[in-house]
């Protein structure tokens, strides 16, 4: 079975976020950036499946502008078998647009599990899995904790608000992976120095026959307002008065 796993260039979570002086946008110059946490996470399992033998082979596919090859390596470095980039310029596309462009990648590869992130922690939209499966018309499970192939199908155990639901999906199938699947490995310097040898095809939205268009038009970014200091209060009474008409939350 084929694995293909979609992955994003965001950020790194450990860098503190800056905006522009005109607040255009996110401050990028001089910033690290990394694969998204969950789609990391969506790749580890992916080399875990095949190093079971329940996978034969992993792809990686990300949408970008040549800087996303640095993450398609460090994907292939993680254990993946060749990465496809999908070459646009444009930084912006909305989920839909993504979850059209990966549809026509994954027509073409014929995979048996698409594995991706439950979600950007750039945009924290959510929304690119659920809309893949749809378009592909393929059964989904999202904010998977638990993966499991067993034969035509794949066990998935998922957080709900009520507790564990567990799924069993018929392949091929839409998995997208929540923090507590598993916990990413760390990349030898070997498997960066292999990962530069691995196959690496590039396509574009025209080559795919999708266009994708925006559908997001950005208006403005604003940093948070600057947390007050707090107050002490001398009892239940004044605290309960506090919230009420000052903080005005009760």
């Amino acid at each position: 079975m084929k694995v293909l796993v979609a992955v994003k260039r965001v950020i790194d979570y450990n860098v503190k976020v800056r905006v522009r002086a005109d607040n255009t946008n996110v401050d990028l110059a001089n910033v690290k950036m990394s694969i998204n946490p969950f789609c990391e996470i969506a790749v580890e399992e992916s080399v875990r499946l095949k190093e079971s033998g329940a996978a034969t082979e992993v792809v990686v596919v990300s949408i970008g502008p040549k800087a996303v090859q640095e993450q398609i390596r460090s994907a292939l470095a993680a254990g993946a078998d060749r990465g496809i980039w999908v070459e646009t310029e444009e930084t912006e596309l909305s989920g839909l647009a993504v979850a059209r462009l990966l549809a026509q990648v994954v027509r073409e590869e014929q995979p048996g599990l698409v594995l991706l992130g439950k979600q950007a922690i750039d945009t924290d939209n959510n929304q690119t899995g659920q809309m893949l499966a749809a378009l592909l018309d393929w059964p989904q499970a999202t904010f998977a904790s638990k993966l499991e192939v067993k034969g035509a199908e794949v066990e998935v155990t998922r957080e709900i608000d009520g507790g564990l639901q567990t799924l069993a999906l018929t392949l091929p199938a839409v998995v997208t992976a929540d923090l507590r699947l598993n916990t990413p490995r760390y990349i030898k310097l070997p498997d960066i120095m292999k990962a530069k040898r691995k196959p690496l095809a590039t396509t574009s939205p025209a080559a795919l026959a999708v266009s994708p268009g925006t559908g997001v038009r950005l208006l403005g970014v604003t940093p948070p307002a600057e947390r007050r200091g707090g107050i002490k209060v001398e009892s239940v009474a004044a605290l309960v008065d506090c919230l009420k008409n000052q903080a005005q939350v009760l």
